[in-house]
Formats: structure tokens, C-alpha cells, sequence
């Protein structure tokens, strides 16, 4: 890949990745709800699922569950399901618990789910296949490890600019934990919102071939 290519990929994979999309939105419900830890935790979960689909379509799985409406819908639906149920699971948590009560989020639940929420979203899977060809150099050799390269780049872009949204978000969380009885209305809000990305992605159309 010559240097000018490269120099605009990641231009454009800094504007995509600063564009508040449903991952950012995700990582900032998660951090105000759980605070710093679970915002970190979640990042670092949602890294680890967006490299499941720079594999994946490195490898060419991808492009077969896009090719496939059946394969596509089960892998939106188990996503759009688990999101659902973590948001319920969110807003249940929060509601039973009185204010003095609400505790951090454990982090490894956050990291978990995150890795799960990243890496059954089939429209991750689709971004990364009609953005990375675009910049890939068809006279260079080992096609997979240049689309595997630029991915990487991508989630690295991606996480950095979660962390920054953490940043700011924990902020808003530590004045909140003071007001418990806010902070328990935010973890409630914070899992209607997170249902509602699933609802989301459920509506999500497989992308046209």
C-alpha cells in the first residue's frame, strides 16, 4: 500500500471512528450507568469483538453471512436478543435495588459483554467489508493480512475514541454518585437505551449485494 493510501485511510477511519455511532453511544450508557471501570472495561470488550470481525472478514466469513439472509438474521437476532436482555437486566438491577445500594458494575461482566454486544452485530461485520477493500492495493501480495492490517488500525482508532467518551462520561458519573437516587434513574435510562439499540438492530436490513 503506498503511503498516500494509507494516509487517507486513516483520515477517513478517524472521521468514521469520531462519529458518534451505536458503539460510542453503547460505551457512554455503560460508563454513566457503571462508571470509569466498567466504561474501560466495556471498551476494551467491544475491541476485542470489532477484532473478531476484522478476522472474519480477513478470513472470508464475513462475506459469507452477508451473502446468506439466513446465516445475516441469526446473527442479528442472537445480538439484538442479548442486547435487549442486557438492557432489561440493567433497568431490572437498578430498579430493585435501593439507591444507598447501587454498587460499580462488576468489570468483568462489562468486559464480557461487550466482547458478546461488538461481536454479534452483523452490521460491524458489513462496515468493515465495504470500508477496508476500498484501500486495499490489488497489485500487493496477501490481500487477507492488508485487510486484517487496516482493520486493526480501525479498532485501534475506534477504542481510542471510546476512551475518550469514558473520559468525559466518568466525569458526569463521579458528580452523580453523590445523588443516588439520579444515578439510579441513569442505570434504569442507561438500560432502556441499551434495549433499545438492540430493538435497533433488529429492524437492520442485510446489506444489498
Amino acid at each position: 500500500m503506498s503511503g498516500t493510501n494509507f494516509t487517507l485511510f486513516l483520515l477517513a477511519a478517524l472521521v468514521i471512528a469520531a462519529v458518534p455511532g451505536p458503539g460510542i453511544l453503547y460505551v457512554a450508557a455503560r460508563t454513566l450507568s457503571g462508571g470509569k471501570r466498567a466504561g474501560i472495561a466495556s471498551t476494551f470488550g467491544t475491541a476485542l469483538g470489532g477484532l473478531v470481525h476484522v478476522i472474519a472478514g480477513g478470513l472470508g466469513v464475513s462475506a459469507i453471512i452477508l451473502a446468506s439472509a439466513e446465516l445475516f438474521a441469526a446473527l442479528k437476532f442472537a445480538g439484538a436478543i442479548y442486547l435487549i436482555w442486557l438492557g432489561i437486566r440493567t433497568f431490572r438491577e437498578a430498579r430493585h435495588l435501593l439507591p444507598e445500594q447501587i454498587a460499580p458494575v462488576d468489570s468483568k461482566r462489562a468486559f464480557r459483554d461487550g466482547v458478546l454486544v461488538e461481536a454479534l452485530n452483523p452490521k460491524t461485520a458489513a462496515f468493515f467489508l465495504a470500508f477496508i477493500p476500498q484501500f486495499l492495493d490489488p497489485a500487493g501480495s496477501y490481500p487477507a493480512l492488508q485487510f486484517m492490517t487496516l482493520g486493526l488500525v480501525s479498532v485501534a482508532l475506534n477504542t481510542l475514541v471510546d476512551f475518550i467518551v469514558v473520559l468525559m462520561a466518568s466525569t458526569a458519573h463521579s458528580s452523580l454518585v453523590r445523588r443516588p437516587h439520579l444515578l439510579q434513574r441513569l442505570r434504569q435510562g442507561s438500560g432502556l437505551f441499551i434495549a433499545g439499540l438492540g430493538i435497533s438492530l433488529a429492524l437492520a436490513r442485510r446489506p444489498a449485494s
